[in-house]
């Protein structure tokens, strides 16, 4: 939205406001200055001249040497204009002037004489359409002053970047109004209320659709006379960046941009049965010629303006070629409407036809202003153009929007801004934008927004306008008052961080998968058909067949993973993933969420890189278990003196469809069991084309962080020698190793420090049925150094208990 300075203040008094202040208060108004430049910059070195003498071209029968004054001195300037005579005041540019088109102004001869600058006419400076001859200013003009000056020129032009939601600033007025609302001037407008007699013999409205066309508004103007604009109008038009036409054309796109109601006017002599009619496009009409020449296809949701027999514009974007004013068009119909601003954005669009009138019917004019307009452009129609008024014309209004009345409470609004503010004060600054208030109680006005303000809907927005007034840059910065506290530990989240640090430090890398999975993933892991992991959590509206369900176990995403990876040449892989696991409850319940860890290995223990060392070793059960181990290590689950959790071999109930039973171990704990380590089986392996072992590691996330962390016992160094022994026992085949150290470590042997199995041997040489297990035992002594004597004395006891309870004996040689 552009407008001048000087035209704003013929409708409010700026005092001394500067440019500068005058754009910050826009600015903090919430209507954004983009710019503040200066009217016509091109022609700042033009100026005013007075033709003193003219003679006849002595080589060229249509070329004038002119004698011109330019209030330093006498010019010798030859002119081809047909005007030009003795005592013209005109437009003068001065040798080295750069013209509107680019044109350089250079001394030169012309015919044998040499001409020492330019006398203009108005089409060469882009002040109008004019040719015919030079510029011919009034007779009081000074001349050698600047051609701005004189021409009443030397204006600002301010540019503003207007939101949407406001429409109201479409205008000149509307701006002004803004501006009254801060510098506390009052507003003066040229009219400001209007009525019209609805009854005419001349014409007649109808509206088919009074959602599109809630009000049309119009008046019948006769014996106008078409020609061009005063200077006064055309200055206003070209201030803003419009192009003066004539007098009719001029005045409605004036009255629009003073009051931001667009206009139009249509030859009266040229509607057909003298009717108006507001309809969309018949089956036959498919085509429209507009204003511009071109023919333009219409569709059949569009808003036509019809005569009797055609449409003669589209509403709200352009007039047609078969109804417009021209030069021999003696009698108006001058319309003033209200349109539909959607119906009105989607015909613009399709027809890629833009104008200053559907930028405004676009965010939507005032209903309620459509009279004033009519009445303002027929009092100019009438001084301007010599028109006649004829009484009456016609309003259709398919009935006034109801007032958006608004309860407004002081101490919201007070609280909202962070300032005290009274009654007095919030009504003084909203009745300054015409804003009516009144007191509903000691708290609470009752406000009525104008109709041109369709922004304000709410509370809220009042308060909004409410700060704009005060000025935000005048509301004080208050701090807040905020009770800091430190955030709540969360043992669940601090657990996962760790775990997810300790497995990333041993080249695992994290997964994270879709909590929407395929049911088909459950057939594939071969689960019976009774495994509660069955009962799926479906959903209403699936992305696709392959989302369609909750995932009750996060095994079968990272094996998806395993095998993009394998796709992409990635043999060893290391992932795991702690997420959720979901289980429907009843109907209107939301499903159970459940926490599970799982990691997954297949490939070489050395990654990818296991060339440059040689190593094609690939990973085991193993590594599966010594990761799992590792964990509850490092969660002080496991090795600390008294274990939270233990590791098993499993039930037969208790192997997985999906595992292999002799490679798979159960991990247990105080409070139940808490998953499983295990291999993939071939079969469930096939099913995910995964052709490499695969391990996994599958955990109760929830219950491992329900798990009491066992305390670290510190002792001193030893500072005195240990001594170890070997037994090699030969015992039943049935007997675990693992049985006969902890068999050890519960002796409590004098002196006995720590125990291990170094070798285990089954076969021929040794009696059916048996093996022999070879251990060895450390011990020593924390407070001095053992003898053979005591450390005999203990591996004695320590041989005899083992023989006994494990039906052994000891291995010769």
């Amino acid at each position: 939205m552009k407008f001048s300075i000087d035209w704003l203040q013929e409708y409010v008094d700026t005092g001394d406001l500067s440019p500068e202040t005058l754009a910050e208060h826009l600015t903090m108004l919430g209507l954004e200055v983009d710019s503040v430049d200066p009217l016509f910059p091109e022609l700042k070195n033009l100026l005013t001249a007075k033709v003193v003498k003219v003679e006849a071209h002595p080589n060229a029968d249509k070329l004038h040497l002119c004698e011109v004054d330019t209030g330093e001195e006498t010019l010798t300037i030859v002119c081809g204009a047909p005007n030009v005579r003795e005592g013209l005041l005109t437009a003068f540019a001065p040798v080295g002037t750069i013209m509107p088109d680019g044109t350089k102004i250079k001394a030169s001869k012309v015919r044998g004489i040499k001409s020492f600058g330019m006398l203009c006419s108005e089409r060469e400076l882009g002040l109008g359409e004019s040719h015919e001859g030079i510029m011919d200013l009034p007779e009081d003009t000074k001349h050698g002053q600047p051609l701005l000056v004189a021409l009443g020129m030397d204006d600002l032009v301010v540019e503003v970047d207007l939101t949407p939601n406001r429409p109201d600033c479409a205008s000149v007025i509307g701006i002004a109004r803004e501006v009254s609302g801060v510098t506390r001037t009052p507003l003066t407008r040229p009219v400001e209320e209007a009525t019209l007699q609805i009854r005419t013999k001349h014409f007649t409205v109808d509206v088919e659709d009074c959602e599109l066309c809630p009000r049309y508004t119009a008046k019948l103007i006769k014996n106008v006379r078409i020609s061009q604009s005063p200077w006064w109008l055309r200055k206003r038009l070209l201030s803003v960046g419009l192009r003066p036409i004539n007098n009719v054309v001029d005045i409605t796109n004036f009255v629009m941009m003073e009051y931001g109601q667009p206009l139009h006017a249509f030859d009266y002599d040229k509607l057909d049965g003298k009717q108006i009619i507001v309809r969309s496009p018949r089956n036959n009409e498919k085509t429209f010629t507009t204003l511009d020449g071109e023919k333009r296809d219409i569709d059949n949701d569009m808003l036509l303006i019809c005569d009797a027999e055609k449409p003669v514009a589209v509403a709200g974007v352009m007039g047609g070629l078969n109804s417009e004013v021209t030069a021999e068009t003696t009698n108006i119909l001058l319309e003033s409407a209200c349109f539909n601003p959607i119906s009105i954005r989607k015909t613009a669009r399709r027809l890629n036809l833009g104008s200053e009138a559907s930028y405004r019917f676009e965010r939507g004019v005032d209903p309620g202003g459509c009279l004033v307009v009519l009445e303002r452009a027929t009092k100019l129609l009438c001084e301007i153009a010599g028109g006649e008024a004829i009484d009456g014309g016609a309003d259709y209004y398919a009935g006034s929007k109801p007032l958006n009345s608004q309860t407004l409470r002081i101490s919201r609004t007070s609280a909202l801004l962070g300032i005290d503010l009274d009654y007095d004060t919030i009504a003084d600054h909203l009745t300054s934008i015409g804003i009516r208030c009144k007191v509903k109680d000691d708290d609470t006005l009752w406000v009525n927004p104008p109709t041109f303000r369709v922004d304000i809907e709410r509370e809220v927005d009042l308060v909004e306008e409410v700060a704009r007034l005060v000025g935000y840059n005048n509301i004080p910065t208050r701090l807040p008052t905020v009770h800091l506290s430190y955030p709540a530990k969360d043992p669940k989240r601090e657990l996962r961080s760790r775990i997810s640090t300790l497995l990333a430090d041993t080249g695992f890398t994290e997964a994270i998968n879709y909590s929407f999975v395929t049911e088909k993933h459950l057939d594939m892991m071969q689960l019976a058909d009774n495994d509660v992991r069955r009962n799926l959590v479906q959903l209403l509206n699936p992305l696709s067949e392959e989302q369609s369900v909750m995932r009750s176990m996060l095994l079968p995403g990272l094996l998806e993973n395993l095998k993009r990876n394998n796709n992409f040449q990635k043999s060893a892989v290391k992932l795991f993933e702690v997420g959720k696991v979901f289980t429907p409850r009843g109907e209107n319940e939301q499903p159970e969420e459940k926490d599970r860890l799982t990691c997954i290995l297949s490939g070489r223990q050395s990654g990818e890189s296991s060339h440059l060392y040689n190593d094609d070793t690939t990973v085991d059960i193993f590594d599966a278990k010594g990761t799992a181990e590792l964990l509850f290590e490092e969660l002080r689950l496991l090795g600390c003196g008294n274990d939270v959790v233990t590791l098993r071999l499993p039930n037969k109930d208790e192997v997985e469809s999906y595992s292999v039973e002799n490679q798979c171990l159960v991990v247990d704990s105080t409070k139940g069991i808490v998953g499983q380590i295990a291999k993939i089986n071939a079969a469930v392996a096939k099913q995910f084309s995964i052709k490499q072992d695969a391990y996994f590691i599958d955990l109760d996330f929830d219950l491992l962080c329900s798990l009491p962390a066992v305390a670290k016992n510190f002792t001193s160094l030893p500072v005195f020698p240990a001594i170890k022994r070997d037994i090699a026992l030969l015992v039943p085949v049935m007997v675990k190793a693992g049985d006969m150290l902890e068999t050890i470590r519960k002796s409590k042997g004098k002196f006995i420090e720590s125990c291990d199995v170094f070798d285990v041997f089954q076969g021929k040489t040794l009696e059916k049925g048996m093996k022999s297990v070879a251990v060895s035992v450390t011990y020593r002594s924390a407070t001095k150094t053992l003898t053979e004597k005591n450390v005999n004395k203990s591996h004695t006891k320590l041989i005899n208990l083992l023989t006994s309870q494990f039906r052994g004996s000891l291995r010769e040689g």
